[in-house]
C-alpha cells in the first residue's frame, strides 16, 4: 500500500554565484528573487500536500537555522523536524542522517524524496506525474533519481545516460556524466538518450541504508552515531559534532548512485533550474517584448535580453544588450550574461582582498530569529540601524558596557523593557536605553515592528551583547 512520501530538504548550502544578492550569510534559497516567495518556500509549498506528504525534513546548519524555522512559519508549513549539520559534509551524509531519522519515526518502509531547498520548479501535473513514476519505481525496489529533458547543449549540469526502460515511466541508469563541455554537450543531445541530474531523488529508506551498508560504510557508521548522539534544542536537532565530522566529504551521486547496480532515473520533461547563474534566473523570469527581465527598483530603456534588479536604490540602463545588472544595498554586479556563470571567480577575488571581503559574506540586512536588522548609517562612535520584529516576537533581556541606544517606533506597536519598568511605544514615540542597562525589545502587536536605533559609544559591534535571558537558546 502506497503511503506518504517524506520529503527532506537540503537547505545548508552558502552559494555566492547569485553574488550580490545571494552571499554566504544570506544564500540563494532564502531570496526572493522574481516573485514574494522565496525558493526555500516554493520548495515547501510543493510538498504540502497532506494527502501525498508527510510533513517535511530539512537538513541545514546552525547559521540556518532560525531562517529556516521562519520562512517556513510564514508559508504556514509544519515541519518533521529540522536537523543541523555541524559541518559542511555534502549529500552523501545529510542523507544518510535523514534516512536513519526517518527510519526511526516512519519505518524503513518509507519513502523520502530529496529536494534541493534552490531549485525553480513548475510545479504542474506533469511534474506531480513524474513524482507519482518515481514513487512507484521507489517502491518496486529502485533508487531513482530525477532526469530533466534538456532544453540546450547546458555545461553547468552533469548528465545522465538512459539505460533499459524498467515500465511505469522509469529507466535504468546507464551512466552519470560529469559537467560537459560545448561540443560534448551538443553531441550528447543529437545523440540523445541524455539528461540533466537534477540532484532530485526518491529513495527507499530501508534499501537506501542498505546500499549505505554496501558502498559506503564509513558514511552511514558516522551518520548513524551523530543521529544517536544528536541534542535537541528547541525545534531543532543537533547532529554530533565529533561523529559528523567523522563521514567523508562525498555526494551521493559519487557514494552510491554510481555503484549501485539499483539506480533508476525517471525521464522529466518539466520546467527546471537550478538558478545557478544569473542567466538561467533570466530564462526563467517573465521577458518583455525586447526580452528583459527586470524587477525592483529599476527603468529600462532601449536595452535588449538583459536582466536588471534592483533591491533597493533605483537602477536605470539605457543601451545596451545582453547584461545583467544586479543591485544589492551595498554593492552591483555588471556583465555580459554569458559570463555570469563565472560569478564564482569574481566572488573569490573579492573575498582575497581585505576591503570587499566582508561583500561577499554579509548583507546590511542580518536576520535573527525574531526579526533582523539593517546598518543604515555608521561613523565614529554612532550607528544607526533599522530594527524589524516579527509579530509575538521579542528580543533577548539584554545589556551592553559600551554603548547606549536611542530607539524610535515608525511601524507598529512596541513593548520596551527597561530595569523593571516595562512601557508601551505606538508610532512616533521614542524611548533611551543607558549604556549598562537591562532592557528588551518585544513586538505584542499583529504587525511587523520597525524602529530606528541609534547606537552611541566607544564600541559597536555585535559582540557587545551581554544575554540575561533568551528563548531562543542563544548564549
Amino acid at each position: 500500500m502506497t503511503s506518504k512520501i517524506v520529503p527532506v530538504i537540503m537547505a545548508g548550502g552558502k552559494g555566492t554565484r547569485l553574488w550580490p544578492l545571494s552571499r554566504a550569510s544570506a544564500p540563494k534559497q532564502f531570496l526572493e528573487f522574481l516573485g514574494e516567495a522565496t525558493l526555500f518556500q516554493k520548495t515547501l509549498t510543493r510538498v504540502a500536500d497532506e494527502a501525498l506528504y508527510a510533513p517535511p525534513i530539512v537538513v541545514t546548519n546552525n547559521d540556518f537555522r532560525f531562517l529556516v524555522a521562519e520562512q517556513a512559519r510564514a508559508a504556514g508549513v509544519a515541519l518533521t523536524s529540522i536537523l543541523l549539520e555541524p559541518v559542511a559534509r555534502n549529500t552523501a551524509p545529510a542523507l544518510a542522517v535523514a534516512a536513519i531519522v526517518i527510519a526511526r519515526q516512519f519505518g524503513e518502509q518509507a519513502v523520502m524524496q530529496v529536494l534541493a531547498s534552490d531549485h525553480e520548479i513548475d510545479a504542474n501535473d506533469v511534474y506531480f506525474a513524474c513524482i507519482a513514476k518515481a514513487q512507484a519505481a521507489a517502491e518496486a525496489g529502485r533508487l531513482v533519481t530525477f532526469g530533466i529533458t534538456p532544453s540546450e547543449p547546458a555545461t553547468g549540469y552533469g548528465y545522465i545516460e538512459i539505460g533499459e526502460d524498467l515500465g511505469n515511466g522509469a529507466n535504468a541508469v546507464r551512466r552519470f556524466v560529469e559537467k560537459p563541455d560545448r561540443d560534448r554537450a551538443t553531441a550528447m543531445l543529437a545523440a540523445g538518450g541524455y539528461l540533466w541530474n537534477s540532484g532530485m531523488f526518491m529513495l527507499p529508506v530501508g534499501l537506501f541504508l542498505r546500499e549505505l551498508r554496501q558502498y559506503a560504510p564509513e558514511v552511514l557508521d558516522a551518520a548513524a552515531d551523530a543521529v544517536a548522539k544528536a541534542k535537541h534544542d528547541l525545534d531543532f536537532e543537533r547532529l554530533d559534532e565529533e561523529a559528523f565530522a567523522r563521514a567523508p566529504d562525498i555526494s551521493v551521486d559519487y557514494a552510491i548512485f554510481e555503484k549501485t547496480p539499483i539506480a533508476a532515473v525517471v525521464p522529466s520533461p518539466i520546467t527546471w533550474s537550478d538558478l545557478g547563474s544569473w542567466d538561467s534566473v533570466w530564462k526563467t523570469g517573465k521577458q518583455d517584448d525586447a526580452g528583459n527581465v527586470a524587477d525592483g527598483s529599476t527603468t529600462v530603456l532601449d536595452t535588449r535580453n538583459s536582466l536588471v534588479i534592483s533591491r533597493d536604490i533605483h537602477v536605470a540602463v539605457q543601451g545596451l544588450d545582453n547584461i545583467a545588472v544586479i543591485a544589492s544595498e551595498d554593492a552591483v554586479y555588471v556583465g555580459r550574461m554569458e559570463d555570469s556563470q563565472n560569478v564564482g571567480k569574481l566572488v573569490k577575488h573579492l573575498a582575497a582582498l581585505p576591503k570587499t571581503a566582508k561583500l561577499t559574506e554579509t548583507h546590511p540586512t542580518s536576520y535573527r530569529p525574531w526579526g533582523g536588522y539593517t546598518s543604515v548609517l555608521n561613523g565614529e562612535r554612532f550607528q544607526v540601524k533599522r530594527l524589524f520584529v516579527t509579530p509575538g516576537k521579542r528580543l533577548s533581556l539584554q545589556k551592553h558596557h559600551h554603548r547606549s541606544e536611542h530607539w524610535i517606533v515608525v511601524r507598529g506597536t512596541a513593548e520596551v523593557t527597561i530595569g523593571d519598568k516595562t512601557i508601551p511605544l505606538r508610532e512616533n514615540e521614542s524611548v533611551y536605553i543607558p549604556q549598562g542597562e537591562l532592557h528588551r525589545l518585544a513586538n505584542p502587536g499583529k504587525i511587523l515592528l520597525e524602529l530606528i536605533e541609534v547606537q552611541t559609544g566607544s564600541y559597536l559591534g555585535e559582540d557587545d551583547i551581554i544575554r540575561i535571558e533568551d528563548e531562543f537558546g542563544r548564549g
